[in-house]
């Protein structure tokens, strides 16, 4: 691979951190709210620019770029189930130190990740009945497709931790260790049913499953492109992203008292070792955005990011 100029590096870097996961996460640190952009700021509409951290950047020994991941949909396995997820976006800012090589995420406030919670199939009766007399009776208290019908939620249970620069750009690299859990929500199931916690996560080390494309943009701050543009956006699109190594834990929580977690666990084969789980994540389109120009190394270059993403809100 040819050398990458050091000051394009926090673009390039970030551009490999940003791996989409299938479905919603919870909300994170400070940052701005949602907004429409215009042109190539169009991917960020929720990059933490106002962040204090990001604010911070002086953009030399502290880049702040702004990451935007998109998949229109994917799959995920869990012990013997199989779900389809749709569309998620996943965006959040980082924060290079380009001395030290380090990288500080910095998650949007209303969650870095965004999208269709996945429908489990067969609803509650696929995922949970069978010919247990006490499970049965349950069961039969299932008269209607909303009391039938279960959603898996995907949220954050810890700081992602482990990236590696360079692993975005090729194959079969871990890029990030994702620490998550999963709300399964149905009324019969209660409001605290979860695969994984805090303390026993779901850890994903999602990759490349394939090589993406690769595309260098130049364009102003407002967001209009321009080969003599402020701004810089790396563009890896085209690609697969997954995870086949993690393992998942039991459910727990179901029910009232966590009643139901034992027949969660029983007919969905949980806990699930590694090897009997994937993630696949379709078409994957990811944009990182950093100030790049020679002479915008300044003092206030975490500002003027904000400044220009600002201008270009529609």
């Amino acid at each position: 691979m040819r050398s990458v100029p050091k000051r394009w590096r926090a673009g390039l870097a970030v551009s490999a951190i940003a791996v989409a996961l299938p479905l919603s996460t919870t909300p994170a640190s400070a940052a701005s709210a949602t907004a429409t952009l215009n042109g190539d700021w169009a991917p960020f509409s929720r990059c933490p620019v106002d962040a204090p951290a990001m604010l911070a950047a002086d953009g030399q020994d502290l880049v702040a770029s702004c990451v935007s991941s998109y998949s229109p949909g994917g799959s995920i396995k869990l012990g013997k189930t199989d779900v389809t997820t749709g569309f998620n976006d996943l965006q959040f800012g980082v924060v290079q130190n380009t001395g030290a090589e380090t990288f500080t995420v910095v998650p949007p406030a209303g969650g870095a990740l965004v999208g269709a919670p996945a429908e489990i199939p067969g609803g509650l009766l696929g995922l949970m009945c069978d010919d247990t007399p006490v499970i049965s009776i349950i069961c039969g208290q299932i008269t209607n497709a909303s009391l039938n019908r279960i959603t898996a939620t995907v949220e954050s249970a810890g700081t992602p931790t482990e990236f590696n620069l360079m692993a975005g750009l090729t194959t079969d690299m871990q890029i990030v260790k994702l620490p998550i859990r999963i709300h399964l929500q149905n009324p019969l199931l209660g409001s605290n049913c979860y695969i994984g916690s805090a303390a026993d996560p779901i850890v994903l080390r999602p990759q490349n499953i394939s090589a993406p494309n690769v595309a260098v943009q130049r364009f102003d701050g407002n967001g209009t492109r321009n080969e003599e543009g402020d701004m810089l956006r790396f563009a890896l699109t085209g690609n697969q992203q997954g995870d086949s190594t993690f393992s998942v834990p039991k459910a727990t929580g179901c029910g009232l008292a966590g009643s139901l977690s034992w027949a969660v666990n029983l007919k969905t084969g949980l806990p699930s070792a590694t090897g009997n789980n994937r993630l696949v994540l379709n078409n994957a389109s990811t944009h990182s955005a950093a100030l790049t120009a020679p002479g915008l190394f300044l003092p206030n270059a975490g500002k003027v990011l904000a400044q220009n993403w600002h201008s270009a809100v529609k």
